[in-house]
């Protein structure tokens, strides 16, 4: 009998609190707190609250696995660096190299170990809000960063992997520039030799802190570019293609040729003869 009434005690209790206030305490909870509130909620089965345990249980699951990422890009990092003996580590990436139109950036990024920056990912897998916020963020907390720019003209003279030999080349010198002697250079994608400090890593921008925020940073920059180019030549629509072979884009460069921001080499197949 005694054990039958500690029971009913017990839902009691959880009756007590409307769905609103467990709801609330679910909110709040963290992979520290669920699993009280979890043993404390065990008998109460009404909906709304098992709805919100489910919730919370989801949530705290997903940050979890954010906090795991997270620290894998800056582990990685550290991990390499001390493999190497590297005290300061630059991150390079690119942005732009596919684009018919506009210059060819590459971002370059010296991180401390703290604070981490939450978020942080290759810039392909964020939100263009995401990817502002966060390039906020990274300048704020970089040791030192930089975005070097290639024009058209380069490409179509040198073409791309002279172009990508000159922009890390060029951004590794800004951040020297800046005070810092570079021990190692972390690149994301394939061995382009251009350094003997050059380490490359595939895929990088996905997997190590200072490429992932150059890769953002320099995303930031370069369509922030486009924008402003864009105004100079509003019928291209280099504001939402950033210069990329859009169908729109496209059509433009078929129905009014080419402008001096426009790569030549890229556009032989869908260009006019007539350029301006």
């Amino acid at each position: 009998m005694a054990r039958a009434i500690r029971g009913v005690g017990e839902s009691a209790t959880n009756h007590a609190q409307t769905v609103e206030e467990i709801r609330a305490k679910l909110a709040c909870a963290n992979a520290s707190t669920l699993p009280s509130l979890e043993r404390s909620l065990a008998s109460d089965t009404r909906k709304g609250v098992i709805s919100a345990l489910n919730a919370a249980r989801k949530r705290i699951a997903k940050e979890t696995a954010e906090q795991a990422r997270l620290e894998g890009l800056y582990t990685f990092q550290k991990d390499f660096a001390n493999q190497s003996g590297a005290s300061v580590v630059v991150g390079l990436d690119e942005v732009g190299r596919g684009s018919v139109a506009g210059p060819l950036a590459v971002g370059a990024v010296v991180l401390p170990e703290e604070p981490r920056i939450a978020l942080l990912n290759d810039s392909k897998q964020l939100s263009p809000e995401q990817r502002e916020e966060i390039a906020k963020e990274i300048k704020e907390v970089a040791l030192a960063w930089t975005v070097q720019y290639i024009e058209p003209s380069y490409i179509d003279a040198h073409g791309m992997t002279a172009s990508l030999i000159a922009a890390f080349r060029k951004a590794v010198k800004a951040i020297e520039d800046q005070g810092f002697a570079v021990d190692l250079i972390l690149l994301d994608g394939n061995p382009l030799h251009f350094d003997k400090r050059e380490r490359n890593i595939v895929k990088g921008d996905a997997k190590c802190a200072s490429i992932a925020a150059a890769s953002v940073v320099a995303k930031v920059e370069r369509d922030t570019l486009m924008v402003e180019l864009s105004s100079q030549y509003p019928e291209y629509g280099w504001d939402q293609c950033k210069g990329y072979a859009s169908a729109s884009h496209i059509e433009a460069i078929k129905e009014r040729g080419l402008t001096p921001l426009h790569r030549v080499s890229f556009c032989q197949s869908f260009m006019q003869e007539t350029l301006f």
